[in-house]
Parts: C-alpha cells; structure tokens; sequence
C-alpha cells in the first residue's frame, strides 16, 4: 500500500471520494461514544465494589487502638499511610493520607505555596512579582489548569522518550522565578513514557536559583500496568535526599483507578521537615480526612503485594481494549504513514502524533460523526498546541465493542484530515 505522500494527486482524490461517502454513512448511525477521559469502565468498578461489603463488624471500626469513626490523626490513619508507604517505597512518616483525590492535594499544596510560602520560601508566592512553572509536554491538562489558575507562568518543557528534555530542565532552573515542575514519571499522561533512571537522577540533582523549587512527582500510574510484570520505579524521597536536595519534591499517588475513583484514597509523600511545615499550614483547614474510607482501603488493598494482584485483574480488563485501539491504528493507519503513536504497557492513554495542523480537524469530525474525545492542544499549556498534532486517546472507559466502533471512526476522520492538509 502507498502512503498518502507517495501518491499521486488523483489517487488521493479518489481515497478523499470514498472517504467522505463512507464518512456520511458513519453519520447516519446517530453514534454517542466517549473516548475523552480516563475514566475505569463500568467492568472495573464492578471488580473493586465488594470493598463497600467491609467493616460490618465494631472490630472493624478500630485501627491500632484509634476509632477511626472520630476525630484527629490530620496526616491520616497510621495504618493507611504504612500501606501507600509500602506501595511507594518510603517511609509512614513521610506519607499523609488524606480525602479522595491526589488533584486536590496538588491544587492545596500550591494553594499554601501562593498563600503562605512552603518550607524554603523567602516570602509567599503571591508575593513575588512573577511565577514560572515547568510543563513537561504533552502532559495532563489539569496539572497545567492548576498552576495557570494561580497566574502562574507556564514554560514548556518537550517530553523525550525517556521523560522530560533535561537540558532544558537544567537550564530553565537556573532562573530565580521558575518554582516548580509538574511530572508523571511512570506511564506519563499522556505519552505512556517512563522516565529513565538517569532523568530520575538528573531531576533529583537539579540545583534551581529558587531555594523553594518543587517537584510535583505525580506517581499517578505506579502500579497500572495492564501489559506485562510490574515494573518497580525508585523513590523520588531517598535520590532528592542523597543528592542533598530532602525538600524538593512531593509525591502524590491515590487508589483512584485501583478501587473506586470517587471514593478512593489520595496521599502525598515528602520529608519529615515539609511535612511539619505542612501539617501546620493544614491544622487550621481540617481537624482529619475520612479515617473511616482509608480503614476501609487497608482492610481491601492489605498490602503492596496484594495490591499488585489486585492490579492484574485491572490489567485483565483494560490489556484488551488497549489491544484494540493500537490494532487498528497499525492495521488503518501506520501503512498510509500520517500519524505515530506510542505502544504503551501501562497508565491510561495512547498519545498519537497526527500530520501538523491536523489534530483539531480529526477532532471535529470525529464530533460530528459522534464520537467525544479530549479536545485538540489539551496536552499543552494553556490548551494550545503549537503544531496542533497531538491527541490523546482514552481507551478505559467504553466496553470493547464500543470502542472498536469509536475507533474505527477515528480512523476515517484521521484519514480525511490528513487527505485534505495534503491537497488533492
């Protein structure tokens, strides 16, 4: 088969004629599907809804002599920050489990850093005459909605194949205003990369001019792999630690797409001394989180090792409907040569690469013939991607026949877009 550049002019309006026509009949079928978030289908919670069956007994309802029903404990249950502990590789103490969302967290800990100034801060940042932000990309909008909803500046940074261009990093920081960088180090949002020890190093390294520089780790996907063994990852704490950076970096991970996503636990991880200065900055705002849903998650979750078993049954279910959508982008797409994508193992999207100036034309076809996804230049900051190419596919949440249907429609409106940048 030709690629769509090798051929000619009226082969190409020709492919364009059958394309449209079969682009009308697509119409006709009055579809609504949804590939715009990664949201776990109704199979996956179905799996982990047993977890409302727990604690029927009043033994139940205490945890190392704490009656988690009642107030106090601010950092969280003991026992539910030894289990993110375990699974993340660090220590209880440097572990605060607090409400469902990881989001909220992020959004709370640059809150206090805008309003109060975090450990190492000369001055709170709504103080400082201006704020930059590193944003590694394509990455996760809602990141990049954060820090932009504080006024924050937002510089980005490429992604590599082995996670963010460090050079870059490195050179950026040397800049007194440039506070913080957003990372998803395991199965990134939305490329799939997982950051290679050396950019691990190099990022626990860093030396910023700002002595109050932070790394939101967002560790996101840590145990979500739905093809393979798991693949173990290195704690962000001990490496900042051993390059004499301790309080740089806070770590984020919650059992949202382990369990139940509107009903999970979040937590985030960071030295003893941060985490005082956080405890503080907290006390005033909440007397403690749901103790009763963390007893909940570590009577279900137990362990890291029951956890990642867990995890495989998850892997059963999400392995086929990521097959699905990298089958046919090879079958439909790789011969005509117009897009690239990522073959991911874990977390919860396919990144694909579209011709430049294409993205947002598939996107609006693939609307009209009915099939929703997450809007072209979502992956960058301020929503603008500048050679308007990436879109991010999010296979979870449709059963698989669904999926296979949004899919397929996908391809012809990949097809057409490129058909009409190329001219016939």
């Amino acid at each position: 088969m030709k690629t769509y550049l090798q051929m000619t002019q009226e082969e190409r309006a020709a492919e364009l004629g059958r394309l449209r026509q079969e682009f009308e009949a697509l119409k006709t079928r009055g579809l609504d599907l949804n590939m715009a978030r990664g949201k776990p289908g109704k199979a996956q919670l179905d799996l982990v809804s047993d977890i409302f069956h727990l604690m029927q007994n009043p033994a139940d309802y205490v945890s190392g002599g704490l009656d988690v029903r009642n107030y106090g404990e601010i950092a969280g249950l003991p026992a539910a920050r030894a289990l993110f502990a375990d699974i993340l590789g660090c220590k209880p103490s440097q572990v605060f489990a607090g409400g469902n969302s990881s989001l909220q967290l992020m959004y709370d800990t640059v809150c206090k850093a805008y309003t109060h100034g975090l450990l190492h801060s000369p001055r709170p940042w709504c103080r400082e005459e201006q704020v930059k932000w590193l944003c590694p990309a394509p990455g996760y909008d809602r990141h990049f909605r954060v820090t932009e909803s504080f006024g924050f500046q937002l510089l980005t940074i490429p992604m590599t194949g082995t996670g963010p261009d460090m050079d870059a990093v490195e050179e950026a920081v040397k800049d007194p205003a440039v506070k913080g960088i957003w990372c998803v180090p395991k199965y990134s949002n939305p490329d799939g990369i997982i950051y290679s020890d050396e950019t691990i190093r190099r990022i626990a390294a860093l030396k910023p001019a700002a002595p109050d520089f932070t790394v939101m780790w967002d560790n996101a996907y840590c145990v979500h792999e739905f093809e393979g063994d798991y693949v173990p990852f290195p704690d962000i704490l001990s490496l900042c630690q051993e390059a004499g950076n301790p309080d740089m970096v806070f770590e984020f991970a919650s059992t949202s797409k382990i369990t139940l996503p509107g009903a999970g636990v979040a937590c985030f991880a960071c030295s003893e001394a941060n985490m005082a200065h956080m405890e503080k900055l907290l006390t005033p705002q909440v007397i403690s989180y749901d103790k009763v849903n963390q007893q909940r998650h570590v009577l279900y979750l137990k362990d890291k090792a029951h956890t990642l078993e867990l995890m495989k049954k998850h892997a059963a279910v999400m392995g086929p409907k990521f097959r699905a959508v990298t089958d046919a982008l090879d079958r439909e797409i790789a011969p005509l040569g117009i897009a690239s994508w990522q073959h991911p193992k874990g977390g919860y999207f396919v990144s694909l690469n579209a011709l430049p100036g294409t993205a947002r034309r598939t996107l609006a076809l693939c609307k009209e013939a009915g099939v929703t996804m997450t809007g072209a230049g979502a992956t960058f900051p301020y929503g603008k991607d500048p050679l308007d190419t990436n879109i991010r596919i999010a296979p979870s949440l449709p059963p698989v026949e669904e999926l296979e249907a949004a899919i397929a429609v996908f391809c012809v409106c990949l097809r057409l877009a490129a058909l009409e940048k190329l001219g016939v």
